[in-house]
């Protein structure tokens, strides 16, 4: 009886230490694997191509001191863009930017600003800036839609300015900005072979013919925003109405407009899709008011109507509807987007609706980074055509 138990008491000891020891034999050895491989860690290193493609993005869409590539646009029609910049940070988050722009027509510009974002809690950011642009050969085609592409006169537009301004945002998505700015215009005949504007036109068909004004431009707006940026989004929304009165010093072309806009990007399954739509009006809003023509609500680039060319419509008010269905390739850095434009431009603000609108389609890709796009490029078809869209942008 007494070997028995033994044997029982035995058995019965090495059942439960035997899971304890395996236990910790396996546990020895992962211990001894991981050892061995540790031996052979070292840090990620990027690849060429990654290093690149960082340094880009950075250059492009973040704000680090020192020398930078510029790419925007001088004035819509310029073509093709390219410049460089220089900033340096005088303060905790207070800067001051120099920059050059040159296009393939000869557009340029040259800015000087400051930014002093932050302020107030973060709730209040203000700028400043000096520039000057000069549009070699910006188009003219005539007020209203019935003109045609064969129309078109060229004129010269020199433009000097400063500004001061603050953006602010009050509550959580609540916005509202306020600009004031002095705006030397020069209009000159255009560098190009098309024709000057005084050569088909009178001041009855492209009011303020001859003029040169000089202007303060006061300007303010209010809405909401709930995008994660104004540069780059894939959800939220803009509802935003704005204010500009133009006071010319020799009180002929003074004028008043008011712009309403709506912007809505809608997620699709984790935003691997996007449907974004935006409606814009501009309205001129004294009948009696002279606006001069190169001031005139536009339609037409590579942020409107993007199927015709840079200022193909021009007239008092402007109504302007897109909607785009993007896929995201790469949530890092690239954007498809099939896209629909339609508007049109009126003397009269009773015929803004939704008759004789002019439209296109197109498909685009958009280069980016988490808050900006430092590239856009489109191919849009109207009723005149294919149109090709570089922009330094996004589409809205």
């Amino acid at each position: 009886m007494r070997g028995t138990v033994t044997i029982v008491f035995a058995i019965a000891v090495i059942g439960i230490s035997s899971p304890a020891v395996g236990q910790q034999t396996r546990e020895a050895q992962i211990a001894a694997e991981q050892a061995e491989k540790a031996k052979d860690l070292r840090p990620y290193e990027r690849t060429t191509a990654e290093q690149v493609f960082i340094r880009l993005t950075r250059g492009f869409t973040e704000t680090p001191s020192g020398f930078y590539p510029a790419f925007g646009s001088v004035y819509g029609g310029g073509g093709f863009t390219l410049g460089a910049g220089y900033r340096r940070f005088y303060g905790d988050r207070t800067l001051w930017d120099v920059k050059g722009l040159y296009s393939i027509r000869a557009y340029k510009l040259v800015e000087l600003a400051t930014q002093s974002p932050g302020h107030a809690q973060g709730r209040l950011d203000l700028y400043a800036q000096a520039g000057w642009r000069d549009a070699t050969q910006v188009a003219f085609y005539g007020t209203g839609m019935d003109t045609t592409p064969d129309a078109r006169t060229d004129f010269r537009m020199q433009q000097a300015s400063v500004t001061a301004g603050m953006r602010a945002r009050p509550l959580p998505f609540a916005i509202a900005t306020l600009a004031l700015s002095y705006e030397d215009f020069t209009i000159k005949n255009g560098a190009g072979r098309r024709p000057p504007v005084q050569s088909a036109h009178s001041p009855a068909t492209a009011p303020g013919l001859g003029a040169s004004p000089k202007y303060l431009h006061s300007a303010a707006s209010a809405g909401i925003d709930w995008r994660p940026s104004a540069g780059y989004a894939r959800r939220g929304g803009l509802y935003e109405i704005g204010y500009h009165n133009y006071i010319d010093q020799d009180q002929t072309l003074s004028f008043s407009r008011l712009d309403a806009e709506v912007v809505q990007h809608i997620p699709i399954l984790r935003e691997n899709w996007v449907l974004s739509v935006r409606g814009r009006v501009q309205s001129t809003l004294e009948a009696a008011d002279v606006v001069p023509y190169f001031l005139l609500p536009a339609l037409g680039s590579g942020s409107t109507l993007r199927g015709y060319s840079s200022w193909r419509f021009r007239d008092r008010h402007s109504e302007l509807f897109s909607v785009e269905w993007r896929w995201i390739p790469s949530r890092f850095a690239l954007d498809m987007a099939l896209f629909y434009d339609a508007g049109k431009v009126t003397s009269r603000r009773s015929e803004l609706d939704l008759k004789s609108l002019k439209g296109n389609i197109g498909i685009g890709a958009r280069f980016h980074g988490p808050a900006a796009t430092p590239l856009r490029i489109e191919l849009a078809r109207g009723q005149e055509g294919l149109n090709l869209v570089f922009s330094g942008g996004p589409s809205f």
